[in-house]
């Protein structure tokens, strides 16, 4: 169904580099894509390309321009365009600028800082995940929680953790091959919303269930239209301590439930992985699955159902 879909990405007004690796690889893989189109009347979405560091009058400059030069922009006030910023858009008063926030897909890195993210429209980018070692099923599990903890951002909730014998920190950097092995054997991986959880996908991948303290609905995790994360991830507040986390987790396992989260996550971890040439489901592909969804639900072209029957034939199996 997306053979025929188009993307047109308009040309910068000069060369230019995204500021962080994975804008420069989700813009890598959509130039090496099918998807792209150099004629302009067959897209059905286009692109925006601009540094996301860049000054804000610069991008209102971009955006008046194509307005000028295009006649796409005007033809939706830019619905129907889509652009990449790991940090998002905030709020501005020019024109081009609320148009492009307002309208316009954002695609950006979970977490998004609060207020530059726009849950009806906008998607997260799945992490980047390095590891050159093969996923595997869940085998035998010996340490009960793995904290993913990044130690400049020391918590309450961390410091209890941290005199708590069943939680082991992994809050220096450890090399691949320690970290494959302590995914590996750990049954939980606990993340704080708002610290980097990038992580993510590398616990799933590796079987270990993660375990997201938030005291804040989730709206800007990866692919939140197509993945189930309720099925995969374990969320809990952050109120009640260690004893709250304990408590949630062995409800939401008990009677061995976590075996089937942990193979659901690890089949949906290969969603988490990109490839220099796109691959069918991987991260990229299914950013673009859901652009195109979303553009199905805005053009009331009745599209959508058959979107969300594709989309179920593949995903909505297992989570």
């Amino acid at each position: 169904m997306l053979n025929s879909f188009k993307i047109y990405i308009y040309t910068p007004s000069k060369p230019f580099s995204f500021p962080s690796p994975i804008e420069s690889l989700f813009f890598t893989s959509l130039q090496a894509s099918s998807f792209v189109t150099q004629n302009p009347e067959e897209a059905h979405l286009f692109f925006v390309p601009f540094a996301s560091n860049i000054p804000t009058r610069s991008i209102a400059r971009f955006i008046r321009d194509l307005r000028m030069e295009f006649p796409y922009w005007n033809r939706t006030l830019g619905a129907d365009h889509f652009y990449v910023s790991c940090t998002g858009l905030g709020y501005e008063s020019d024109r081009n600028l609320v148009e492009l926030k307002k309208n316009s897909v954002q695609i950006s890195c979970s977490p998004v800082p609060e207020g530059k993210f726009v849950p009806h429209k906008d998607i997260t980018l799945p992490p980047l995940a390095s590891f050159t070692y093969a996923s595997h099923a869940p085998g035998n599990k010996t340490t009960r929680y793995l904290v993913m903890h990044n130690v400049a951002k020391d918590s309450k909730l961390v410091n209890e953790l941290r005199n708590d014998s069943d939680f082991l920190m992994e809050s220096e950097p450890s090399n691949e091959m320690t970290l494959v092995e302590r995914l590996g054997r750990s049954m939980f991986c606990l993340f704080e919303y708002g610290d980097d959880i990038s992580g993510i996908g590398k616990a799933l991948r590796f079987g270990c269930v993660p375990v997201m303290v938030t005291d804040r609905p989730m709206q800007d995790l990866p692919l939140m239209d197509v993945l189930n994360w309720q099925k995969i991830v374990v969320f809990v507040g952050s109120g009640g301590g260690v004893k709250e986390v304990k408590r949630v987790v062995d409800r939401a396992c008990r009677d061995d439930e976590c075996e089937g989260t942990r193979r659901l996550g690890t089949a949906a971890s290969q969603h988490f992985g990109w490839n220099e040439i796109p691959e069918p489901y991987d991260s990229f592909y299914m950013e673009i699955a859901h652009d195109f969804l979303f553009l199905s639900l805005r053009s009331h072209l009745g599209m959508s159902l058959v979107v969300r029957m594709w989309l179920s034939n593949r995903f909505f199996t297992y989570a």
